[in-house]
């Protein structure tokens, strides 16, 4: 089975091609993903993972992803290689996206009264003001 699951934000817009072969949407972002562990007193590293999207994954990565956004990506991984312009033998292991779900939380407005996000109606829920009914509960 291959199969990977990220979270992280993107470094810079996404870069959109089309292929040669059959005129197909691509995109290429790189996702900076925060490694677990931080050692005492060092900085928490990340490792910056390339993500390709085609065609209607692409097409959406286009319209919604920007730099610094958050998401969470699944797919598979793969690796493959070329030749350069000088003949040197090439390698890239790449995540070949699936899925891609917003992980970013919505922004709040500047009126903190309305709790809404500035584009719609959809509410926006921080640890000072959410309080779970009893059927959202896990337990």
């Amino acid at each position: 089975m291959n199969k990977i699951i990220l979270l992280g934000r993107l470094t810079k817009d996404p870069e959109i091609r089309y292929s040669q072969a059959n005129n197909m949407m691509v995109s290429n972002f790189s996702l900076a993903v925060n490694r677990k562990y931080v050692k005492p007193g060092e900085e928490r590293q990340a490792d910056f993972i390339n993500i390709v999207t085609y065609s209607k994954l692409a097409e959406f990565v286009q319209k919604y992803l920007k730099q610094g956004l958050q998401i969470l990506v699944s797919g598979r991984l793969q690796n493959r290689s070329w030749d350069d312009s000088n003949g040197q033998k090439r390698y890239i292991t790449e995540v070949i996206a699936e899925e891609i779900d917003f992980a970013d939380s919505p922004k709040k407005t500047d009126d903190s009264n309305t709790n809404t996000t500035s584009n719609n109606n959809i509410p926006v829920y921080d640890d000072n003001n959410f309080v779970p009914e009893p059927d959202d509960l896990p337990f």
